[in-house]
């Protein structure tokens, strides 16, 4: 009975780690973020083709998000496309090239940027692989390859319980797992 208590517990944590990789798709997080609100975001691509590596970027800015400044990307080149000068700039597309990111990991690139307002933002993303073949990050939510959105909201509600709830679940649910990862590794044996 014990073994089948703690077995359950690991089938569980294989099949959501199986199907977080099932999941993978270009994003831009955070998700939500506050309107008009300085913020650094971050777009992770993963490189799912096998034997072939992400060797370009490129990634369209939606009309009322601002790119104010980046974080350098050791090992690529960033070319950006705006309008305007100084003050009005506006970054229209950006490119990394020149790197190289393996099979089942992600090229992840780092902005300062904020939103005019309230609403979704919905990004273009164009991923390149080593082999010449392309990736278009830009379709439907539900399709194979989805755009990323922002959702930029006036604030977070204030109240703050339900986050702090959605935290301690999550906290419970990894120390669930190390203890459980715990006793697997000493072979369900008592301490001495």
């Amino acid at each position: 009975m014990k073994r089948r208590l703690i077995i359950y517990p690991v089938i569980l944590a294989a099949a959501l780690v199986a199907a977080s990789g099932a999941w993978a798709h270009a994003e831009v997080s955070p998700a939500v973020t506050a309107a008009k609100h300085a913020q650094v975001f971050t777009l992770a691509v993963p490189t799912e083709k096998e034997n072939s590596e992400t060797t370009q970027i490129e990634l369209t800015v939606p009309e009322g998000f601002g790119i104010d400044s980046f974080v350098p990307s050791p090992g690529w080149k960033r070319t950006v496309q705006s309008t305007g000068s100084g003050e009005d700039t506006v970054i229209n597309k950006v490119t990394w090239s020149g790197g190289k990111v393996p099979t089942e990991e992600d090229a992840a690139f780092s902005f300062l940027a904020s939103t005019t307002g309230t609403g979704s933002y919905t990004f273009g993303v164009r991923q390149t692989y080593s082999d010449g073949s392309v990736v278009n990050w830009s379709g439907a939510e539900s399709s194979d390859t989805p755009a990323p959105v922002v959702k930029a909201v006036s604030s977070f509600g204030g109240g703050g319980s339900s986050t702090l709830g959605i935290v301690a679940v999550a906290v419970g649910a990894v120390a669930l797992l190390l203890a459980v990862g715990g006793l697997l590794a000493r072979g369900g044996r008592p301490l001495t």
